[in-house]
């Protein structure tokens, strides 16, 4: 945080930081820095927050608070986010707590962070709670809870809780940017699960992030969700693009040799139209018969991702499950956005109204894609990023 108005004593403007001291019990330490993050000193009076009871503890998310004149913290404290409110980031009350009777409590609750958004001119509050377990397709994920906050207290809207930010398996423990220029809402999330984090067979990484995501509200047509689709920025990646006709499938179709020279890394932009289909896939594949599949099940209103031809899958018995399912609210046509790098595939749906994202590892490049009908697909473009 920025402290401009020097509320702790340390300088105006002085950068505060909040962190976890992780020993026998958890507890919440501050440092500061006098230029601009150059260099950090450890507050002398660490800790500043402390709980003997909870065993996990940890995950503070701080900003300051304009209506209440405070500074508010969102804290993990086991199934359960705690908030706490300070004058001056030294000396931290609770004033509430949320958590019990809603949302997933499959495993640890973790990371969580409290924002605004604007949905038609209202502004509505947004708590982030990563989980592990408990992901909608097991190991971790990140639910989330739209409704109203007061300074002291958040109240969850009535929702079909719980609502995930991505229904892939590889997007964890995200949180965003307070501040950010144009007041945008930015988020960058782990991408990876840590049902098999340990054991991917990378060579000089074993984790990446996610491409940075601007979040909204949005209707899908049942309900508000959280929009997270990619940032504008990432168009200035693309380096060519390679636009193809438009397509009515009635069995199969495939378009082969996507780029020239395919090095891993392209987004696909397509738009679906179902028509009067129960059912309809698409799939990337490549010459060694490694597929990445999509099923767009509009009977039974679900997108199912399929990974486990994709290419190296046996490296954990958790990462080539049969399918990755996330909710499909039946429409008459979706807009897609396939970014494809190496090792990852980030798919979304209706400009981010639906987010699936996984990371996979073929032995080399997919460059064809593969339709199964009924679909009219239109507007297909390939780019090349760079």
């Amino acid at each position: 945080m920025i402290d401009k108005d020097n509320t702790a004593g340390f300088g105006t403007n002085a950068m505060v930081a909040i962190y976890t001291s992780a020993a026998e019990r958890q507890t919440q330490s501050i440092a500061y820095s006098l230029d601009n993050g150059q260099t950090f000193s450890r507050y002398q009076g660490n800790p500043v927050l402390t709980d003997a009871d909870i065993l996990d503890f940890r995950d503070p998310k701080v900003f300051w608070h304009e209506d209440s004149q405070k500074w508010i913290m969102s804290l993990a404290t086991s199934q359960t986010i705690t908030f706490y409110v300070s004058a001056n980031l030294k000396e931290w009350e609770k004033v509430s707590e949320f958590g019990e009777g809603i949302g997933d409590h499959g495993g640890v609750w973790e990371c969580p962070d409290l924002f605004t958004l604007t949905y038609n001119g209202q502004t509505k509050w947004v708590l982030f709670v990563s989980i592990n377990p408990g992901g909608p397709n097991g190991g971790s994920a990140t639910q989330y809870f739209i409704g109203n906050f007061n300074g002291k207290t958040f109240k969850a809207d009535e929702l079909p809780y719980p609502l995930w930010l991505d229904y892939g398996r590889d997007n964890y423990a995200g949180v965003t940017w307070n501040n950010a220029p144009d007041n945008r809402r930015i988020l960058i999330g782990w991408m990876n699960n840590w049902d098999y984090a340990r054991d991917v067979p990378t060579v000089n990484f074993k984790s990446a992030n996610t491409l940075p995501r601007e979040l909204g509200l949005a209707h899908n047509g049942k309900h508000l969700v959280i929009s997270n689709p990619p940032v504008k920025e990432v168009i200035g990646l693309r380096s060519e693009s390679k636009k193809m006709q438009d397509i009515q499938v009635e069995t199969t179709y495939t378009l082969d040799r996507l780029l020239n020279k395919n090095d891993g890394a392209y987004e696909v932009e397509m738009t679906l139209e179902a028509g009067r289909a129960e059912s309809f896939s698409f799939a990337l594949g490549n010459r060694m018969k490694e597929e990445l599949k999509y099923t767009f099940n509009l009977k039974d209103e679900e997108l199912l991702a399929n990974r486990t031809k994709s290419g190296l899958t046996d490296f954990n018995k958790k990462f080539a499950m049969e399918v990755i399912k996330a909710p499909l609210v039946r429409k008459n046509a979706y807009k897609i956005r396939l970014f494809i790098d190496n090792a990852s595939s980030e798919l979304f749906v209706n400009d981010g109204q639906l987010v699936s994202t996984n990371i996979i590892f073929p032995t080399e490049p997919y460059n064809a894609l593969t339709f199964e009908g009924p679909v009219k697909v239109k507007n297909i473009t390939i780019h090349k990023i760079k």
